[in-house]
């Protein structure tokens, strides 16, 4: 191994260190200790690269999409459109009334189209699902299983396959630059829909077995 590369493995040792232990150990954030190791590897002498080696590297247009992706995620919590929007869809399908496997289809449609704001199912779990608690908890569908409802839900908050910014792995993926956007469009809409048909299934038939919808 070269110096630069062992100064590599050291840092990137030491950052995956004091990741695991954050909130334990010390306060630090991972924004703050990522940008504290970037700024290592880039000083002179003790680093391993320069700002023009790295530049090229760099998918900006992943950066820059990934960002807007959190930040409409954000911007729906902290505004409150994903509550107003959570309770338009339940006006306008009129899930009051309808037996549990609609309430499924159409929650589930809901969810679908809601994570093309997100750019994380983790995101999108955190923001929804306590509106999802709450609106099947108004519901007066008799016999609904509000907690296996939930559970079953969940599987659709993970389908993020339509837009490279629905998840950190897509654009990943996408940072590549082996292909387009439409590209993942194509492929992901056609994944999204067998993945829902599945999960309708799955409702009304083994989930029903075990006694959960």
């Amino acid at each position: 191994m070269t110096g630069g590369e062992k100064r590599l493995l050291a840092v990137s040792l030491t950052l995956l260190a004091v990741w695991s232990t954050e909130g334990v150990l010390h306060r630090f954030d991972s924004s703050t200790t990522t940008v504290i190791a970037i700024a290592l590897l880039l000083l002179p002498g003790i680093g391993v690269m320069d700002w023009k080696r790295a530049n090229p590297q760099i998918p900006w247009g992943t950066i820059v999409l990934f960002g807007v992706g959190i930040s409409l995620g954000t911007a729906l919590l902290q505004t409150q459109a994903a509550s107003w929007l959570a309770g338009v869809a339940v006006a306008w399908f009129g899930l009051a009334h309808l037996s549990p496997l609609a309430i499924l289809a159409a929650m589930g449609a809901f969810l679908i189209v809601i994570h093309l704001g997100f750019a994380s199912a983790t995101a999108l779990a955190s923001a929804m699902i306590p509106i999802i608690i709450a609106v099947l908890q108004k519901v007066e569908t008799p016999g609904l299983n509000v907690v296996g409802m939930t559970l079953l839900l969940q599987f659709v908050v993970s389908f993020g396959f339509i837009l490279p910014v629905n998840s950190p792995q897509g654009m990943v993926a996408y940072g590549t630059s082996t292909f387009e956007t439409r590209d993942f469009i194509r492929t992901g809409i056609a994944i999204t829909v067998v993945a829902y048909v599945l999960t309708i299934a799955f409702g009304a038939t083994y989930w029903r077995w075990l006694g959960y919808a």
